[in-house]
């Protein structure tokens, strides 16, 4: 069995600390920052695209929050895979497991800057085109504005469905690992089954109240095991010891 996390002595421990730390701080402020920006997401009844179109149109800060939100996930991303380096899990598996969630966070964040292509840019241009379209062309414009609308249904599905695989693989990974607390890493896993769901019914129904329900789950797990990666790095640790 590997020794815990912070219990080796010296140079390494401190190291393996600092890392642990850095993972926090980055899922924490990535999740903080992309919470706020989807605040600031102009609102409306999604699924009827009539009016959620005219209130996307009327958006004065629709390239700044798109930013942002990649930004916020980008830096979650990057807290992942550094917990993966912090985990440091070689043999057996959970180093297979950990390193294919690795992957899967990866891809997850090349999916995401495509969806945020598509919403942030293409969809945007298209609702203003719309918006401002003779009459005598708004039904060609929406209609294009609408085929935007379901590639995005479908690029965040996908993306939803590559996170959650990258959530579970790496929160089994955390628990066989038996470097931090267990439960830490189950929880992990049930937040990556709530992107599962996601996805799918991103796919199938589009901004549904089920996938906001799905949505409100993730977000409670993922803030649970936050908060608790984040107080196990700060209570672990110490100054190096002295031989």
């Amino acid at each position: 069995m590997r020794r815990a996390l912070g219990s080796k002595g010296g140079e390494e421990s401190m190291i393996e600390v600092k890392g642990l730390r850095a993972s926090a701080g980055l899922l924490a402020a990535g999740f903080v920052l992309y919470v706020v920006a989807g605040l600031l997401h102009a609102g409306g009844p999604a699924n009827n695209h009539r009016a959620v179109f005219a209130e996307y149109a009327g958006s004065a800060n629709w390239t700044v929050v798109h930013l942002a939100q990649f930004a916020g996930m980008a830096v979650t991303i990057a807290g992942l895979l550094v917990l993966y380096f912090v985990l440091d899990v070689r043999t057996g598996a959970a180093a297979w497991l950990a390193r294919l969630g690795a992957v899967s966070a990866a891809v997850s964040l090349g999916l995401y800057g495509i969806l945020q292509a598509v919403v942030g840019v293409a969809l945007k241009l298209a609702v203003d085109a719309w918006a401002s379209a003779p009459e005598a062309e708004k039904a060609a414009r929406f209609a294009g504005a609408e085929t935007l609308r379901w590639v995005e249904w479908g690029a965040r599905s996908y993306q939803c469905l590559m996170l959650g695989l990258a959530l579970i693989l790496l929160g089994s990974a955390l628990a066989l690992a038996d470097r931090l607390p267990r439960a830490l890493g189950y929880l992990m896993g049930l937040s990556g089954l709530a992107y599962i769901v996601q996805g799918w019914v991103l796919g199938s129904e589009g901004f549904t109240a089920s996938n906001t329900s799905a949505i409100v789950a993730g977000y409670v797990l993922i803030l649970t095991w936050f908060i608790w990666l984040v107080l196990v790095a700060w209570r672990i640790g110490g100054p190096p010891r002295t031989r």
